[in-house]
């Protein structure tokens, strides 16, 4: 594998055997600070978690501007329906396969412990730097918590490397802002016959994939096939909804879903054969896409009370009449999605349909005109709404100096020239830079796909590269 790549994989697969979902970077942020101790570096933790470590400047770069290189602490947890891990106890092994690294029918987590392993290896390989700030958020991938309780003074470096872009070769110069709305509708329930069955379907085998960077690869979400199969069968069936799960995070396209339904004992049949011919209709749909796509159904043991027909009803058509994916591409960037909404998660819970969408966009005002879409449609269903506050777009800034030694290294590292990029998804620069006006910013990373998602794998030999270019960009920053 090489040196470099030997010891990535140590620092990586130390940081993997920490359990740090979002929201619960505690012990990963103990391991940090004990990193810290034993190097002699001074450190910080705000009030929410952040953590801040200060390296002095090696020999030569002491007047040298500070330096930030910046990544968060937190993971998406995501695992196949066949995994027994447990994300709140159990290490995550990562597997070499070939060029790539991957894990056992979880997610890697390489967003974003690549950019802790690329932080901590400049300190122990001694490569020559500026005075550096290692900066390390908690909860950056349900809603960008550690960036958006960033206090004024705790960061004093005005140059900020973050390390958490996907695609090697590519920097990353603005993003997407966005919003979440959270509906709540409620539900009136009635008690089950006793003649009753009960059908679980489920739908499975999906891709998922981020929420952003993925919402236009035409991916089937989970939830959205679920409405639709709910409302075929209703066309032809008399059913009652009894329970419906789907969806897991904000930021990852659904990839199951599961919803019981009452019936009619003698539908049974007729209704799987039903399953059949939409499964047909969907894979049609998403031909070579979504070809692992399932839905299965099960006898499950009866539940004592079910929506009533009303409920039943409000429920199909809600979900079915909100939006998800793409809503309009950018008309100034060829390629780029402008706008979009991801209907994450849907279930039922506490005698309320709960559904969670992700609003998306690098226009402002487009956000606003579909959270108002579908705030409206969620008013005429009669459900409650909470739209949280949100997070800004980063604006790019092409005439940045930084920006500039950014290109320059690459280019004598590697003799081509590296594509820029505005992305379709949130980064904590654009919360960082609202904060800290005068930061001046760039992203970039290895190549990682299937971010979000059991299918996530980090590419090595971009991990080498990208190594080699901070390095180089590092050293050029006096």
């Amino acid at each position: 594998m090489g040196d470099i790549i030997d010891k990535f994989l140590s620092i990586f697969k130390a940081v993997s055997a920490i359990p740090r979902c979002s929201k619960h970077e505690e012990a990963i942020g103990e391991w940090l600070t004990g990193w810290a101790k034993a190097y002699k570096l001074k450190f910080k933790r705000d009030e929410v978690g952040n953590i801040l470590i200060k390296v002095p400047a090696t020999a030569g770069y002491e007047k040298s501007k500070t330096v930030i290189l910046q990544g968060h602490m937190d993971m998406v947890c995501e695992k196949n329906p066949d995994s027994d891990h447990n994300f709140s106890t159990d290490p995550i092994i990562p597997i070499v396969d070939g060029d790539w690294l991957r894990a056992d029918n979880t997610t890697l987590g390489a967003d974003n412990g690549v950019a802790i392993a690329l932080a901590l290896m400049m300190v122990e390989e001694n490569k020559p730097h500026p005075p550096l700030e290692l900066f390390f958020t908690v909860d950056e991938e349900t809603g960008l918590t550690g960036a958006k309780e960033l206090q004024p003074g705790f960061l004093e470096g005005r140059i900020l490397l973050n390390l958490d872009s996907e695609g090697e070769g590519k920097f990353t110069i603005g993003c997407a802002g966005g919003k979440h709305i959270i509906i709540d509708l409620p539900l009136e329930y009635e008690s089950a016959s006793e003649a009753s069955s009960f059908l679980q379907l489920n739908i499975s085998g999906l891709l998922g994939g981020h929420s952003g960077v993925d919402i236009n690869k035409n991916r089937a979400a989970a939830v959205k096939l679920l409405a639709r199969t709910l409302y075929i069968l209703k066309e032809e069936f008399s059913f009652n909804i009894a329970a419906i799960s789907g969806g897991t995070a904000h930021n990852a396209i659904s990839r199951d879903a599961v919803c019981t339904i009452c019936i009619y004992p003698e539908d049974q049949e007729k209704i799987e054969e039903s399953l059949l011919n939409i499964k047909d209709t969907f894979l049609h749909e998403y031909t070579e896409v979504e070809s692992g796509l399932e839905i299965t159904s099960q006898t499950v043991p009866a539940i004592l009370e079910i929506l009533t027909e009303s409920s039943t009803l409000q429920a199909i058509n809600l979900l079915l009449a909100l939006p998800h994916g793409v809503a309009a591409m950018s008309q100034n960037i060829p390629g780029l999605v402008e706008t979009s909404c991801n209907m994450a998660i849907a279930e039922i819970e506490n005698r309320n349909l709960h559904i969670l969408t992700s609003i998306r966009s690098s226009v402002g005002s487009r956000v606003e005109a579909l959270g108002g879409r579908i705030v409206a449609m969620a008013e005429l269903a009669g459900a409650g709404i909470h739209v949280s506050k949100g997070y800004p777009a980063w604006e790019p800034n092409t005439n940045s100096e930084l920006l500039k030694k950014c290109v320059a290294s690459y280019q004598t590292l590697f003799d081509c020239k590296p594509e820029l990029l505005v992305i379709h998804a949130g980064l904590e620069c654009s919360v960082i830079g609202e904060k800290y006006p005068e930061m001046e910013m760039a992203s970039f990373g290895p190549t990682i796909e299937n971010a979000h998602s059991p299918g996530e794998r980090l590419h090595l030999p971009s991990f080498q590269r990208t190594w080699e270019l901070l390095t180089v960009l590092l050293a050029e920053l006096q």
